[in-house]
Formats: structure tokens, sequence, C-alpha cells
């Protein structure tokens, strides 16, 4: 990984643990059977894994062009 794939991670795990926070004070789960949402700390953690493999995607490295003059 570079530095340019690796800042948008952080970034996106940054994200995703804050929703995935306000996720569970906003929607949570009453009875609290529910695996992702019963607990604040398993939908921050969550929130970060989706968030750091989201914007992970989107800063994949982009292929240097070739030049085909033959």
């Amino acid at each position: 990984m570079t530095k340019r794939s690796i800042t948008p991670t952080l970034l996106g795990i940054g994200i995703g643990a804050i929703a995935g926070y306000i996720y569970y004070v906003e929607i949570g789960c009453v009875s609290g059977t529910c695996v992702i949402t019963s607990k604040p700390v398993n939908s921050t953690l969550y929130g970060g894994l989706m968030g750091g493999l989201f914007f992970n995607l989107l800063a994949s490295p982009r292929k240097k062009k070739t030049d085909s003059k033959t």
C-alpha cells in the first residue's frame, strides 16, 4: 500500500466509525438481540470497517498508460 491509498482508507475508517455510532444512537436496537447495533462499540467498529473498505475501493491505484507506438 502506498501513502496515496492509506490516507483515503484512514479517512474512510473515521467517517465510517462516526456514521456507525450515529446509526446506533438514532436507530439502534431496542431489544438488544441485534448483533451489530445492540452495542455502540459493535456498530462503531462495523461502520469503520465498511467505511475503510469503501474508501479503499475508491482509492485504488490508477494504471499508467503505456505508449503502444511500434
